[in-house]
């Protein structure tokens, strides 16, 4: 069990691996989702996936301004609404923001953090968040969606930041 998250940036290779299914949720997976919201509001994010704190494991935290929630093995059942296109940003490539096209609605199913399996209708801020934090599970990026006039204009800023990966790190130290 990690002491510190550390997050991971654009050019780690973490980032592009598919993270392994939760087979149960015990201690140790509740511990990970505590720590992961605490990093995600320190790290002024609205959704973290495990993948950007280094960890293999198909888990995301988001707030859409309700509240914390936690996502364990995430599927999309159904696409139940349109596509709306939304500028996003990602922890993970600070100062990068993309367009993304999404579907507005969607069916889902997921584990909590006490393993209760849900099934519910997504739809608006949550369908996009649930969408983007899911990604991060399957290797795909924000940047994976820029036209290439978005991918132009932020070359140069990935480069960097896949030059300095391994060493650009921010560390979170939980409290207490």
């Amino acid at each position: 069990m990690p002491t510190a998250l550390r997050l991971r940036y654009y050019g780690d290779p973490v980032l592009r691996k598919h993270a392994k299914p939760v087979k149960s949720v015990g201690p140790a997976e509740r511990l990970i989702v505590k720590e992961m919201i605490r990093a995600m509001y320190d790290f002024e994010g609205s959704g973290l996936a495990a993948p950007q704190v280094g960890i293999d494991e198909q888990i995301f935290v988001a707030d859409a301004g309700d509240g914390p929630f936690v996502i364990i093995n995430p599927e999309i059942i159904r696409i139940t609404g349109n596509e709306t296109i939304m500028e996003e940003g990602c922890l993970s490539l600070p100062g990068v923001r993309i367009s993304v096209k999404r579907p507005e609605s969607l069916a889902v199913r997921y584990m909590d953090e006490t393993g209760k399996v849900f099934e519910r209708n997504l739809s608006g801020l949550m369908a996009k968040i649930f969408q983007h934090e899911g990604d991060h599970l399957f290797g795909r990026m924000i940047i994976d969606y820029a036209t290439a006039a978005e991918r132009e204009k932020f070359n140069v800023q990935l480069a960097k930041l896949e030059a300095l990966s391994a060493e650009r790190v921010v560390v979170y130290r939980g409290k207490g």
